[in-house]
């Protein structure tokens, strides 16, 4: 399937600009995407039982709290961006916003992946399948991460709302 053909050094050097423009060009788009399309009502933010079974197959078969902390917080490369590294403050506000941005942050990790089969343009089939497993390796972590924070946000959500009704 490969249409273009380049030397062996220009196509790693556009290997590494496609996959940099694809990773810096989504994650604009998505920053500038409104909030509301990555909002949930606070009932549908409610811990559920299936979620909190994900969570533990994350933790125990996946080890997640041990790398977690180890990948990058792309949140502020632009201006604009929401910092996930660490909790600022405990309020519901707040959580919000930092539920919100996993959702962002998701769905931006997940169409990142989606132009990895452009790559067998200009790639032989090996490369291109290398490309198919770097855009995997790439993303799904932080993927997994987002989904595993947002669990955990989300129940730390609904006890401080429970907390303040009281």
């Amino acid at each position: 399937m490969r249409i273009f053909e380049f030397s062996p050094f220009w196509t790693l050097v556009v290997n590494i600009f496609a996959w940099l423009l694809v990773h810096m060009g989504v994650s604009y788009l998505f920053l500038k995407m409104p909030d509301a399309w990555f909002s949930r009502t606070a009932d549908r933010m409610k811990p559920q039982a299936k979620k909190r079974r994900e969570e533990m197959v994350y933790e125990r078969l996946l080890f997640i709290r041990v790398w977690k902390d180890k990948l990058p917080d792309g949140g502020s490369l632009f201006q604009g961006g929401f910092a996930k590294k660490k909790l600022a403050v405990l309020e519901k506000a707040y959580l919000q916003t930092f539920i919100l941005e996993t959702r962002r942050g998701e769905w931006t990790h997940i169409i990142s992946m989606l132009p990895a089969p452009l790559f067998f343009l200009w790639n032989e089939s090996i490369y291109g399948w290398i490309m198919i497993v770097y855009a995997i390796v790439a993303n799904v972590p932080f993927i997994i991460v987002q989904r595993y924070n947002r669990f955990r946000l989300q129940r730390i959500f609904w006890k401080l709302k429970e907390k303040s009704e009281m």
